[in-house]
């Protein structure tokens, strides 16, 4: 085994606390601010080629909705040529709009999936 320099062990940051009377430190716990992740909403875009049946499978399939909702975010994606299939983190959203583009072309149709900034 060879034999490599020994190295002092790194002192652990410095902690802000106080000295007790007893040769002790208590250390105050500093809460650690996180935010939560960005979230990204997942859209389908209108296309004169792809049939409202299909789109209303993936709502369902992909994005778990009933049969209501699906028809009704169709309908908003045929009317206004796009419409928000959910609301993901990043990682979610991107997976989701690759299964639904992977989904459409196996089908043989241009669905077209995009996700953008919440």
């Amino acid at each position: 085994m060879p034999d490599f320099p020994s190295q002092p062990p790194v002192p652990p940051a410095h902690q802000p606390g106080r000295e007790d009377g007893d040769g002790t430190t208590t250390v105050e716990r500093v809460p650690q601010k996180t935010e939560p992740p960005r979230l990204y909403k997942v859209l389908l875009l209108n296309d004169d080629f792809t049939p409202m049946e299909f789109v209303v499978m993936v709502l369902q399939e992909y994005f778990r909705h009933d049969l209501d909702t699906a028809t009704q975010i169709m309908l908003k994606i045929h009317h206004d040529g796009r419409g928000v299939c959910g609301v993901f983190t990043k990682d979610v959203a991107a997976t989701k709009v690759e299964l639904v583009l992977a989904a459409a072309r196996r089908a043989g149709h241009p669905l077209q999936c995009i996700m953008e900034a919440a």
